[in-house]
């Protein structure tokens, strides 16, 4: 597990390499979808983090220019607009919806809302340790799930930015947003974009300090203030961000959301 790649982060806890086992498992072969979780809200009547706090993050890109003008971007990371009404069931905002997108994965989902998902679906999250496994598909000290080349023969096999980021995507994998889960060529273990569409919440508490020793089905730190993401998004670039690689991770308060964070199930 790790790695201590000379394009990675080191101060995201990606090394050092180590030695972890892991318990049989089950995980889902791709992130949970906007049907299965319209299925999960009708059922239970759940209201996400996103529409009790009337807002969530949308990709500036995205907006037509009067809501782009209108709302309020965070400094550290101004291609995102905190747009009023962006929900799972409005991904842009108010007028935006996923009738036609239903096999996409499900978005401006918090971890608390993932959670709520698992416990109705009798599932839970992945730890990080079961995430990593599943994503590396049986390959070993590979930097993305199907081995170290990012596009072998010319052939895109994630859905991440091309182009200039923030400014122009050439939209060279087909996918200017997101895509259907299942859109890209699966890994070994069968799992369908483990790499970029959109970050995957994990069960763990983030930590940057791991022993090189050997471990068994470690679950993080006992507490925290950020749960682990995994996997990077539509809107990873080599520029800023590759963090599409098998090992790259990073974190977010539970109670977060935005138009590329989703999640897929475990048990």
């Amino acid at each position: 597990m790790g790695a201590e790649d000379p394009d990675g982060f080191p101060a995201d806890g990606e090394g050092p390499v180590r030695p972890v086992t892991v318990e049989p498992f089950q995980v889902a072969v791709h992130a949970v979808t906007n049907a299965q979780f319209a299925e999960f809200t009708e059922a239970t009547g759940y209201v996400t983090d996103a529409e009790r706090f009337g807002w969530s993050y949308v990709f500036a890109g995205f907006l037509p220019g009067s809501l782009r003008k209108d709302s309020p971007r965070p400094d550290a990371a101004p291609w995102w607009c905190g747009v009023r009404g962006a929900s799972w069931q409005h991904p842009e905002g108010p007028g935006s919806t996923v009738e036609e997108r239903l096999d996409h994965p499900a978005v401006h989902v918090s971890w608390h809302d993932a959670v709520a998902f698992c416990r109705w679906s009798g599932t839970r999250l992945p730890t990080e340790a079961e995430w990593e496994y599943a994503a590396r598909g049986g390959l070993e000290r590979k930097r993305f799930a199907w081995g170290d080349e990012l596009a072998p023969g010319g052939e895109h096999r994630c859905n991440i930015w091309q182009g200039q980021f923030p400014v122009k995507n050439t939209v060279e994998d087909g996918y200017r947003g997101t895509a259907p889960v299942d859109a890209f060529p699966p890994n070994g273990f069968g799992l369908h974009n483990v790499a970029g569409n959109v970050w995957e919440w994990c069960a763990d508490w983030w930590g940057v300090d791991h022993s090189a020793a050997a471990n068994r089905n470690p679950t993080g730190p006992a507490e925290g203030t950020s749960k682990v993401m995994r996997g990077g998004s539509y809107l990873c670039h080599d520029s800023y961000c590759n963090r599409y690689r098998v090992a790259a991770r990073t974190s977010n308060t539970p109670d977060s959301s935005s138009g590329n964070l989703g999640f897929r199930v475990a048990s």
